[in-house]
């Protein structure tokens, strides 16, 4: 009988390099985070140089030796340049937008030179790199800054953390493979997607008939006032009592056509928590294009009713990370 195959999965190795870490400061590629190989053509060119090397002996041809050195010496040139495209470069952790599970997360980094050198063709990818998302490649003036925007596919809500990043260079000559590995620990949040638009908005009690009116964003008569949150109108800002130094302050208004819609967990339709967290995504979406006061109530948080895209974002994160 034949001896069994036994199958051997082989570690991969490059986890064992080191990466550079941000920490309080830029990630740095100090020399030892950074690593060379000779690529295809480089190990094609150390071979024909080794070929006309043994020509040059067997017929002791002077310009022959001559040639050999000059281009060695290019091959060196080329390999110090390479290694110089990446080393002491800055990689920051820039902008990162939260997403709906289903797209993709886009992080933002961005490559600083302060050795007043330029950079060219410095190629970035997630490690593991995948065949969806090639690399972005880049150059950098001296003494300058350049953007880089990596995608990586969201597939569930919560926290995505992105894996490091490969920075790497086959500048000037394609003959070196430089890379260097940075972990930048970036979190992306990730909104639940929202379901399907099957099921209407849930009815809004009639305040009218309960002597109620909504004190949210409505138009009518001036209720009071709150703090100033991000995203909300100029035109509702009291600048009178900024002008005093008294703060930032939003003016309210009651709306006596408008109900408060209450989004609630145990009333929401749905087999499982998932589908249910879809729902609320949902409407919680519908309530805000159509600029409707809503409130949400969780098992164990409540929000109250609001509106605006500061409101929208809370609810989305508190249902991303139910």
């Amino acid at each position: 009988m034949l001896p069994m195959a036994i199958a051997l999965k082989l570690p991969d190795w490059t986890k064992w390099l080191r990466a550079a870490q941000a920490g309080q400061a830029p990630a740095i590629l100090s020399s030892r985070h950074i690593y060379i190989l000779p690529t295809r053509s480089g190990w094609f060119f150390a071979l024909l140089l080794l070929l006309m090397l043994a020509g040059a002996i067997n017929y002791n041809l002077s310009l022959g030796f001559a040639l050999i050195f000059l281009l060695t010496g290019i091959g060196n040139m080329a390999m110090l340049h390479a290694w110089r495209n990446l080393a002491h470069l800055q990689v920051i952790s820039s902008r990162i937008d939260p997403v709906f599970a289903g797209k993709d997360a886009i992080f933002e980094i961005a490559l600083v030179d302060r050795r007043q050198l330029p950079r060219y063709a410095i190629a970035a990818n997630f490690e593991p790199a995948a065949a969806e998302n090639p690399p972005a490649c880049v150059d950098i003036e001296a003494n300058g800054q350049t953007l880089i925007r990596l995608h990586l596919p969201a597939t569930r809500r919560g926290w995505l953390k992105a894996p490091r990043i490969k920075l790497h260079t086959e500048f000037p000559l394609g003959l070196f493979h430089v890379w260097a590995y940075v972990d930048l620990e970036q979190l992306c949040l990730v909104y639940p997607r929202p379901a399907e638009k099957h099921l209407p908005l849930p009815a809004v009690p009639d305040q009218l008939a309960q002597g109620h009116a909504d004190s949210g964003s409505g138009d009518d008569d001036f209720s009071g006032h709150r703090s100033y949150q991000a995203g909300d109108s100029p035109k509702r800002i009291d600048w009178k009592a900024s002008a005093r130094e008294q703060g930032m302050f939003t003016k309210q208004f009651t709306a006596a056509g408008k109900g408060v819609l209450w989004l609630e967990w145990s009333l929401t339709p749905g087999s499982d928590d998932e589908q249910r967290i879809r729902q609320l995504a949902r409407w919680a979406i519908d309530a805000d294009a159509g600029q409707q006061p809503y409130g949400l109530r969780l098992p164990a948080a409540t929000y109250p009713p609001d509106t605006g895209k500061p409101h929208l974002h809370q609810c989305l994160r508190a249902l991303a990370l139910f």
